[in-house]
């Protein structure tokens, strides 16, 4: 059995991907900070790493035929103060720093390392209807800027002779929490949340996908570089809105938009994101042959809101 180990494994993403990972033949080990109380499951162990110090169990990274490096503090977790933002920045760029000087200094057999971005690479759209790709300039701003520096910390693994794909993520959607239980929230009270004026493009991705994609990319030696790990047909957010409010409550719903100014008030300088529009091209995946099986939101939703084991 070959070893993935993950980085930031008891995450949202982390744990449905150990899953999916267990069921496909692989040994995992999950890199944390605290090893005790951890749940336990077949092919599933825990090893010690500590960013800020600079420590990680070299004898687990020694199993290692691939590594899956999803650390990084929430980016809307917390108010984006001076200090949180340093946070989200050196959780990413630190953590990477110490898988690689391991590696450097230490025997390994790691083949690839499979790292997560965002789509925060990306500004608002531009022009209507032209969708971003992974060429396009990482935007400046602070998510943009974050995005280069994580993608950036990853890469002198090439310089080990180890590939490198990044996988750039949308809004993931799963059942088990994330964007989409804010969501759900309202929804559950009868009102169908639009947030400003519903326009913004949501590029999202369900989180089985997601998953799988990593997958694929552990199990596709050509994959190396960025991809963006979106779904087919992004929508706006009142489609999305109105979508999930018809799954859950059929007709017995209103639709309420909120302010943006309101939103401003609320989440400070995190409502540039949400009511951000960014239109995100998956074909580059695409044209590699992954096929998703949740290419519309509807299906997706569908999928999430019917099926009580779902991610």
């Amino acid at each position: 059995m070959q070893t993935v180990i993950i980085t930031g494994g008891t995450g949202l993403v982390g744990k449905s991907l150990t899953k999916l990972l267990v069921d496909k033949g692989f040994e995992v080990i999950i890199l944390t900070r605290n090893t005790h109380n951890q749940p336990q499951f077949l092919h599933v162990s825990y090893a010690h790493w500590d960013v800020a110090k600079q420590k990680i169990d070299t004898d687990a990274l020694a199993k290692a035929d691939f590594i899956i490096h999803l650390a990084g503090a929430g980016v809307v977790d917390k108010k984006w103060t001076a200090a949180y933002k340093n946070e989200i920045v050196t959780s990413r760029t630190k953590s990477s720093e110490l898988l690689i000087n391991t590696l450097k200094n230490n025997n390994h057999k790691v083949q690839a390392i499979i790292s997560a971005s965002a789509i925060g690479w990306y500004g608002p759209d531009i022009i209507h209807g032209k969708q971003f790709i992974e060429t396009d300039p990482a935007d400046n701003s602070f998510l943009g800027n974050t995005c280069k520096e994580w993608e950036e910390s990853i890469e002198p693994a090439t310089n080990l002779g180890i590939r490198v794909c990044k996988l750039r993520t949308g809004i993931v959607l799963s059942k088990k929490g994330g964007a989409l239980a804010e969501f759900i929230k309202p929804i559950k009270m009868g009102v169908a949340a639009i947030l400003g004026n519903g326009k913004q493009i949501v590029s999202w991705i369900h989180i089985d996908d997601l998953c799988r994609m990593f997958l694929y990319a552990i199990e596709n030696n050509q994959l190396s570089g960025s991809y963006n790990a979106v779904a087919p047909m992004p929508v706006t957010n009142k489609n999305l809105t109105l979508t999930l409010a018809k799954i859950i409550k059929g007709s017995f719903f209103i639709p309420m938009y909120v302010p943006s100014l309101i939103l401003k008030i609320m989440l400070g300088q995190r409502s540039i994101e949400v009511l951000k529009s960014c239109d995100v091209s998956c074909e580059k995946i695409k044209a590699t042959g992954f096929i998703f099986l949740y290419p519309s939101i509807e299906a997706a939703l569908k999928n999430i809101t019917t099926t009580s084991n779902s991610a």
